[in-house]
């Protein structure tokens, strides 16, 4: 059993992002940044048709910024629990699609870690707010 950290993943910016949106992700602790990414679009609704990175800094565009990028090794070696011990004093982006550039910000909830339940289909979305964005919105049905 493992245990599990709630994020909060709140979309910040994006060529089609007129939306507040945000939800609480709970994630299993030993999940790689890959598989965050695909929790991420699993919970905005969005196809996994893009390139993406996570950058760690005071913001997404500072210079310092530490990026990891799909095609990092470290994209399948960090966990949410090697990566979050990163991120003091700066915050954690998420980065999808350069073209349309969803960027979304991922942080620790207040919610303690807690065990598993066995009968609960982990990473999940506990909680959400305001209205997922289209990811192609000009697009006919």
């Amino acid at each position: 059993q493992s245990m599990i950290e709630t994020l909060k993943i709140k979309l910040l910016d994006g060529m089609h992002a007129n939306t507040d949106w945000e939800c609480m992700l709970e994630i299993p602790v030993d999940h790689s940044l890959d598989e965050l990414h695909q929790a991420i679009l699993n919970a905005v609704g969005f196809e996994n048709d893009h390139l993406f990175e996570f950058a760690i800094g005071n913001t997404y565009y500072s210079r310092s910024v530490l990026r990891i990028s799909y095609d990092d090794e470290k994209i399948s070696q960090e966990t949410v629990d090697s990566i979050l011990p990163q991120v003091k004093g700066k915050k954690l982006f998420y980065m999808f699609d350069y073209g349309d550039s969803w960027l979304f910000q991922i942080s620790k909830s207040r919610k303690k870690r807690f065990q598993e339940n066995v009968n609960t289909f982990y990473p999940r979305v506990s909680l959400e707010s305001g209205i997922k964005p289209e990811q192609y919105p000009d697009w006919d049905e």
